[in-house]
């Protein structure tokens, strides 16, 4: 592999699409190995833990009790989980993936509007959690929006109200 300065860009998506990392990857994404990481355990049997969020609902105490300790051993083991039962439609997912697709397929400067500038913003668009500061940038675009009934933004991208 070759590392190389390419030009700060702000999306993944575009460096991929621009076929500059065909031949080099930028330096700023490139992780150090880390000796201590071993991910030779990983076998066809591991599975993504699912949580099945009805019993956090409508279970017996013991159930609900069960649940939270799954939750609290999948993130320490998987850092991450698969929400079964959430009682969220069909409808609503199939319109936010439609919703976030359309975010994505915005020019960069329509989307750096939302490059977070700070960690708490309702709206926040980027690669890092803090690019300033990281020495290595995910592979990896997001598009984070706080929802809550108290916690509205006067700016919401348009893409995502068409």
């Amino acid at each position: 592999m070759i590392i190389s300065d390419h030009p700060k860009m702000f999306s993944v998506k575009r460096l991929v699409e621009s076929g500059n990392c065909n031949q080099s990857v930028p330096s700023e994404y490139v992780f150090e190995t880390n000796p201590n990481d071993d991910c030779t355990n990983i076998t066809d049997a591991d599975t993504i833990p699912t949580i099945d969020f009805s019993l956090l609902t409508s279970g017996s105490p013991e159930q609900r009790s069960n649940v939270i300790q799954s939750i609290g051993k999948a993130c320490r083991e998987w850092g991450f989980f698969m929400v079964i039962n959430h009682g969220v439609a069909k409808t609503v997912r199939d319109e936010m993936l439609r919703a976030s697709k359309s975010f994505f397929e915005q020019t960069e400067e329509q989307m750096q509007e939302y490059a977070g500038k700070k960690l708490f913003d309702p709206i926040r668009y980027g690669t890092s959690i803090n690019r300033a500061m990281d020495n290595t940038i995910f592979w990896r675009d997001y598009l984070k929006i706080d929802v809550h009934p108290h916690l509205a933004t006067s700016m919401p991208p348009k893409t995502l109200l068409a």
